[in-house]
């Protein structure tokens, strides 16, 4: 089982705050002889009538040494989980949730901004102290 992501607990508070139920802690991907993790499942009824939507969620904090080095294993793991969840849970969508300051520090820099103009990545953004959901960027 991996470690959790130092947001963890902030992440799932904030998604049950926004409505979401947690299905999965941590979402397991099995595919071929490897087991992967995703940080969370979770879950919200649209209407009474209509079905369920689905997400998964992975949690990265950019506190490493570089934001750069930080952005190239969050978007390898973004590419290598969405093919994977594409092929065994395909009514789930993946989100990458990061703190609203590594959010500035990171996405509204050119890098950060070229990725999000170019649809690479859909995002939560969240708020560690008031553990809420900011934005959803899809």
């Amino acid at each position: 089982m991996p470690a959790l992501d130092i947001f963890h607990n902030q992440v799932k508070s904030a998604l049950i705050k926004d409505g979401w139920t947690i299905t999965d802690d941590p979402l397991t991907i099995r595919y071929g002889k490897k087991i992967l993790y995703v940080d969370l499942g979770a879950q919200r009824l649209l209407g009474a009538e209509r079905a369920g939507s689905k997400i998964a969620v992975e949690i990265k904090s950019f506190v490493g040494r570089s934001d750069v080095l930080d952005l190239e294993q969050a978007l390898g793991q973004f590419i290598l989980y969405t093919e994977l969840l594409g092929e065994t849970d395909a009514d789930r969508t993946l989100y990458l949730a990061v703190e609203e300051a590594a959010y500035e520090a990171v996405f509204e820099e050119p890098i950060g901004e070229l990725l999000l103009l170019k649809k690479r990545l859909r995002m939560i953004v969240f708020d560690s102290d008031t553990e809420e959901i900011r934005r959803w960027i899809s």
